[in-house]
């Protein structure tokens, strides 16, 4: 078998973002038909934007039955869809087209909806629920099948309990999920009609004029003497690709499959470098220009721009690449990599040649700072990719490949939409019974009212949270139940959100359903449970960092916001306990630590993420210690 085909079909197997079915035929013309017309209709609201309800409904009229059309109902379903695929498909176009064709009547009777209005909102909801299955797996529509089940039975708890409420009815219930904006038709949904797709339509573009293949020659070009320069390929090349793809699994398999070659050649354990893939490939989710699908989801709730959640993440960036290339370093020593010939071109050949494949990321983030919509931005960025296509003959946009990457973005779009959608019962029902506050008061009386134990209480729900259900949707359910428990204790909103963000997108790479680890393990051969371990290591410092944000007076200037001072502070502090934390889970700091220095060196990590003087002038001296413990002991051996 050869890379190529090991990554394609690993990313079949991981990667929920990719059309299950193989089409082919009349069908596949008429779902690149319909993607095309989706595509150009979203680019043209960008600058004419209507309504948002009907919009969302007619959004989601294109997207299920499309859903049913390009994903099997089981893994033995065939690439052709069957007449059960058909059907639904016409059923739930259907029953999205209601909605809107009596728009007005429609809306006026949430409140007392008449019968056909409960019976095409429970079809409805039902639908969702099995395309969400679909794309994502039984788990997501097995927790909304829960949530509303609690909505209809809950009213035969005891009032007086916790999450007792007075009860509703079906007619109640399906009016909460898709005669309003609060469930299908809500936030979540939203997001994915006007970020998501426009930016996947733009990552497709990007990836198809070269810019993919461009990435990982420059990675493979940028380092290429040292013996750590492997593994720092593998973390450049993984923040570029997860520009255009967007996600942490599709990324991992991607570089891997280019890059684990590269790796074993300099003499990387197949667990270790399955690490260093993973980490790399989760990276790409956390980081600017282009962050996870749940950070757009971030902007609608707190109401700000795109650009003041990318501006959020900056410093949180920095601070986890730091730790990824000191693991690195580490690394290279512990186990004496050596560098790794390539037939990579040479850097500044290749960027001369290609680098205008930048050109189209600092656009985006150029026109939001001057005042753009980040949908009018992205937009320009595609139109500027597509005719920069032109310059490399052998990636030309021409008119037939530029519709199919046009299409490709709304089959990419898919499993988010119908995510988002099923994330909207949850919220519903949030919302209808109250559960929000209900759970957050649970939370807080069982951390005791403490910030500490409850900001902890939180991250091991989200993170269990998102071993079951998709990134965005462990996202908005842990925003809507979760996040109040952080606020009401004092936390600021912006910190909240970012905090739930981290968390539900390290899940990718907690065990014990890793799936970027998994997949990186998929790749080298290495054992799956070793390479999440080395994962971890790899990303520890995204699991600790966090936890500043929420519990520290000075943990908003970790997302950019306060005085300048105040800014450089958090972050060099920062810094400098991700240091400590490097030395204390790789062992080494001039050569291999003992278990003391070590310890250390944890201690001093966490009184540097106080981020206040006093810790923060304790945290340096204990971590001088180590070194000089440290230091003392290797000149003794050495004598």
């Amino acid at each position: 078998m050869t890379e190529t085909t090991a990554s394609d079909d690993v990313i079949a197997e991981f990667d929920a973002e990719r059309p299950a079915r193989r089409l082919s035929g009349p069908v596949a013309r008429a779902v690149t038909l319909v993607g095309l017309g989706l595509s150009l209709y979203a680019l043209y609201r960008a600058f004419r934007p209507g309504p948002v309800l009907p919009y969302r409904m007619l959004f989601l009229a294109v997207v299920l039955p499309l859903t049913f059309v390009c994903y099997r109902s089981g893994r033995r379903g065939g690439d052709r869809p069957g007449v059960l695929d058909w059907a639904l498909a016409v059923l739930s176009l259907a029953v999205c087209l209601y909605p809107p064709v009596v728009f007005d009547d429609f809306i006026r009777r949430a409140f007392a909806p008449t019968p056909l209005d409960v019976a095409v909102g429970a079809v409805l909801a039902l639908l969702v629920l099995e395309a969400c299955r679909r794309t994502v797996g039984w788990i997501l529509p097995a927790v909304c099948l829960l949530f509303l089940a609690y909505a209809y039975y809950g009213g035969y708890l005891p009032f007086d309990w916790a999450v007792g409420h007075r009860g509703y009815d079906v007619d109640r219930i399906v009016a909460s999920l898709v005669m309003g904006t609060d469930g299908v038709y809500g936030v979540p949904l939203d997001v994915a009609a006007t970020y998501i797709i426009l930016f996947t339509v733009y990552g497709v573009v990007l990836e198809r004029s070269g810019a993919g293949r461009f990435f990982v020659d420059v990675s493979l070009a940028a380092f290429r003497r040292s013996r750590s320069a492997p593994g720092r390929t593998v973390t450049l090349a993984g923040f570029l690709l997860g520009t255009v793809s967007g996600s942490g699994v599709a990324t991992t398999v991607s570089v891997g499959s280019v890059a684990w070659p590269i790796l074993r050649r300099a003499g990387y354990p197949r667990e270790q470098g399955g690490g260093v893939l993973a980490a790399a490939g989760i990276g790409a989710i956390l980081s600017p220009p282009t962050l996870g699908a749940a950070a757009f989801v971030i902007a609608e709730y707190l109401r700000v721009s795109y650009l003041t959640v990318l501006v959020y993440a900056v410093i949180p960036t920095l601070l986890y690449y730091l730790g990824v290339f000191l693991a690195i370093e580490i690394d290279a020593r512990r186990y004496g990599t050596r560098p790794a010939e390539t037939d990579a071109p040479r850097l500044w050949p290749l960027l001369r040649r290609f680098g205008y494949h930048f050109s189209s990321l600092f656009v985006i983030v150029v026109l939001m700072a001057l005042g753009q919509s980040p949908f009018r931005a992205v937009v320009y960025a595609t139109l500027l990719a597509f005719a920069l296509s032109f310059l490399d003959p052998a990636h030309r946009l021409t008119p037939r490949r530029a519709a199919e990457a046009l299409a490709a973005g709304t089959t990419g779009v898919l499993p988010v939409a119908v995510t988002c959608a099923a994330a909207g019962v949850i919220v519903a029902v949030v919302t209808l019974t109250g559960l929000g506050l209900k759970a957050s008061s649970l939370i807080v009386g069982a951390s005791g009212g403490v910030l500490a134990v409850t900001a902890l209480l939180c991250a091991l729900a989200v993170l269990v949270l998102g071993l079951a259900v998709p990134v965005t949707a462990s996202f908005v359910i842990a925003a809507v139940i979760i996040g109040p428990a952080l606020t009401s204790l004092g936390a600021g909103a912006a910190e909240a959100y970012m905090f739930i963000f981290y968390y539900a997108v390290l899940s990718e790479v907690s065990p014990p359903t890793a799936l970027s680890a998994l997949a990186a393990s998929a790749i080298t051969g290495g054992n799956a449970h070793r390479t999440m371990m080395a994962t971890w290591k790899y990303t520890l410092p995204a699991f600790l960092v966090p936890f500043a944000f929420v519990l520290t007076p000075a943990g908003s200037a970790l997302l950019a916001q306060g005085p300048p001072g105040e800014i450089l502070f958090a972050g060099g502090v920062s810094a400098l306990a991700v240091a400590a934390l490097a030395a204390t889970t790789g062992g080494w700091l001039v050569g291999p630590a003992r278990p003391v220095e070590r310890a250390l060196c944890g201690v001093a990590a966490v009184l540097l993420l106080f981020l206040s003087p006093l810790p923060a002038l304790a945290g340096a001296g204990v971590l001088a210690l180590a070194v000089a413990l440290h230091l003392v002991t290797r000149v003794r051996e050495e004598r």
